[in-house]
Protein backbone atom coordinates (compact mmCIF):
# COMPACT_ATOMS: atom_id res chain seq x y z
CA UNK A 1 0.00 0.00 0.00
CA UNK A 2 1.44 3.39 -0.96
CA UNK A 3 2.14 6.03 1.68
CA UNK A 4 -0.36 8.43 0.14
CA UNK A 5 -3.19 5.91 0.29
CA UNK A 6 -2.23 4.87 3.80
CA UNK A 7 -2.17 8.50 4.96
CA UNK A 8 -5.56 9.14 3.33
CA UNK A 9 -7.13 6.10 5.00
CA UNK A 10 -5.72 7.05 8.41
CA UNK A 11 -7.09 10.59 8.10
CA UNK A 12 -10.46 9.22 6.97
CA UNK A 13 -10.62 6.88 9.97
CA UNK A 14 -9.66 9.75 12.30
CA UNK A 15 -12.31 11.99 10.73
CA UNK A 16 -14.93 9.24 10.94
CA UNK A 17 -14.12 8.71 14.60
CA UNK A 18 -14.45 12.45 15.25
CA UNK A 19 -17.82 12.60 13.46
CA UNK A 20 -18.96 9.53 15.43
CA UNK A 21 -18.05 11.22 18.72
CA UNK A 22 -19.85 14.41 17.64
CA UNK A 23 -22.97 12.42 16.72
CA UNK A 24 -22.98 10.83 20.17
CA UNK A 25 -22.24 14.03 22.10
CA UNK A 26 -24.15 16.78 20.28
CA UNK A 27 -27.94 16.80 20.21
CA UNK A 28 -29.15 17.33 16.66
CA UNK A 29 -26.45 15.30 14.88
CA UNK A 30 -27.25 11.68 14.10
CA UNK A 31 -26.79 9.02 11.46
CA UNK A 32 -29.04 6.20 10.31
CA UNK A 33 -26.37 3.69 9.31
CA UNK A 34 -22.63 3.14 9.48
CA UNK A 35 -22.49 3.57 5.70
CA UNK A 36 -24.12 6.99 6.11
CA UNK A 37 -21.51 7.90 8.71
CA UNK A 38 -18.66 6.77 6.45
CA UNK A 39 -20.03 8.68 3.46
CA UNK A 40 -20.61 11.80 5.56
CA UNK A 41 -17.08 11.75 6.96
CA UNK A 42 -15.62 11.17 3.49
CA UNK A 43 -17.62 14.05 2.01
CA UNK A 44 -16.68 16.27 4.95
CA UNK A 45 -13.02 15.51 4.30
CA UNK A 46 -13.39 16.29 0.59
CA UNK A 47 -15.19 19.57 1.30
CA UNK A 48 -12.56 20.51 3.88
CA UNK A 49 -9.79 19.77 1.38
CA UNK A 50 -11.21 21.67 -1.59
CA UNK A 51 -13.98 24.09 -0.59
CA UNK A 52 -12.87 25.19 2.89
CA UNK A 53 -9.62 26.89 1.74
CA UNK A 54 -11.61 28.97 -0.75
CA UNK A 55 -14.14 29.92 1.92
CA UNK A 56 -11.35 30.82 4.33
CA UNK A 57 -9.74 33.04 1.73
CA UNK A 58 -13.01 34.78 0.84
CA UNK A 59 -13.93 35.32 4.49
CA UNK A 60 -10.46 36.30 5.70
CA UNK A 61 -11.50 39.80 6.88
CA UNK A 62 -14.38 38.26 8.86
CA UNK A 63 -12.08 35.64 10.38
CA UNK A 64 -9.52 38.28 11.34
CA UNK A 65 -12.10 40.60 12.92
CA UNK A 66 -13.57 37.68 14.85
CA UNK A 67 -10.07 36.64 16.01
CA UNK A 68 -10.37 33.21 14.40
CA UNK A 69 -13.82 32.35 15.75
CA UNK A 70 -15.14 32.75 12.19
CA UNK A 71 -13.37 29.50 11.29
CA UNK A 72 -15.83 27.67 13.52
CA UNK A 73 -18.69 29.17 11.52
CA UNK A 74 -17.08 27.96 8.28
CA UNK A 75 -16.60 24.49 9.77
CA UNK A 76 -20.24 24.51 10.91
CA UNK A 77 -21.32 25.48 7.40
CA UNK A 78 -19.33 22.53 6.00
CA UNK A 79 -20.94 20.10 8.48
CA UNK A 80 -24.41 21.51 7.82
CA UNK A 81 -23.84 21.10 4.08
CA UNK A 82 -22.84 17.46 4.58
CA UNK A 83 -26.03 16.89 6.58
CA UNK A 84 -28.01 18.38 3.71
CA UNK A 85 -26.27 16.33 1.00
CA UNK A 86 -26.04 12.92 2.72
CA UNK A 87 -29.53 11.62 3.48
CA UNK A 88 -28.60 9.02 6.18
CA UNK A 89 -26.66 11.73 8.08
CA UNK A 90 -28.69 14.42 9.83
CA UNK A 91 -27.74 17.82 11.18
CA UNK A 92 -30.87 19.48 12.62
CA UNK A 93 -29.76 23.10 12.58
CA UNK A 94 -26.91 25.56 12.45
CA UNK A 95 -26.18 25.47 16.18
CA UNK A 96 -26.02 21.69 16.18
CA UNK A 97 -23.57 22.01 13.27
CA UNK A 98 -21.59 24.66 15.20
CA UNK A 99 -21.18 22.51 18.31
CA UNK A 100 -20.57 19.45 16.18
CA UNK A 101 -17.83 21.25 14.25
CA UNK A 102 -16.22 22.26 17.55
CA UNK A 103 -16.29 18.67 18.83
CA UNK A 104 -15.00 17.31 15.50
CA UNK A 105 -12.16 19.84 15.50
CA UNK A 106 -11.05 18.98 19.03
CA UNK A 107 -11.33 15.20 18.55
CA UNK A 108 -9.59 15.35 15.16
CA UNK A 109 -6.73 17.36 16.63
CA UNK A 110 -6.26 14.88 19.48
CA UNK A 111 -6.49 11.79 17.23
CA UNK A 112 -4.14 13.29 14.61
CA UNK A 113 -1.65 14.30 17.31
CA UNK A 114 -1.68 10.81 18.81
CA UNK A 115 -1.45 8.95 15.50
CA UNK A 116 0.90 11.35 13.72
CA UNK A 117 -1.50 11.90 10.81
CA UNK A 118 -2.34 15.37 9.56
CA UNK A 119 -0.29 18.40 10.58
CA UNK A 120 -0.86 18.13 14.32
CA UNK A 121 2.29 17.40 16.28
CA UNK A 122 2.70 17.50 20.03
CA UNK A 123 6.08 17.02 21.62
CA UNK A 124 6.63 17.15 25.37
CA UNK A 125 10.14 17.30 26.76
CA UNK A 126 11.16 17.71 30.37
CA UNK A 127 14.17 19.43 31.86
CA UNK A 128 17.36 17.48 31.43
CA UNK A 129 16.14 15.51 28.46
CA UNK A 130 18.38 15.53 25.43
CA UNK A 131 17.14 17.45 22.40
CA UNK A 132 16.79 15.55 19.15
CA UNK A 133 19.88 15.36 16.98
CA UNK A 134 20.53 18.59 15.14
CA UNK A 135 18.68 20.77 17.65
CA UNK A 136 20.41 22.80 20.30
CA UNK A 137 17.71 24.13 22.61
CA UNK A 138 19.17 25.86 25.63
CA UNK A 139 15.83 26.47 27.32
CA UNK A 140 14.70 24.44 30.29
CA UNK A 141 11.33 23.12 31.20
CA UNK A 142 8.61 21.39 29.25
CA UNK A 143 8.14 22.28 25.60
CA UNK A 144 4.95 21.73 23.69
CA UNK A 145 5.19 22.29 19.93
CA UNK A 146 1.85 22.40 18.20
Amino acid sequence: MSNGLKSFLLRWVANTFAVLIAANVVNGIRYDSVVGLLIASLLLGILNAFVRPLLLFLSLPFVLVMLGIGILFINALMLYTVGWLVKPFHVDGFWAAFWGALVIGIVSFIVNALTGTGNARVQVRTRGARPPAGRDDQGGGPVIDV
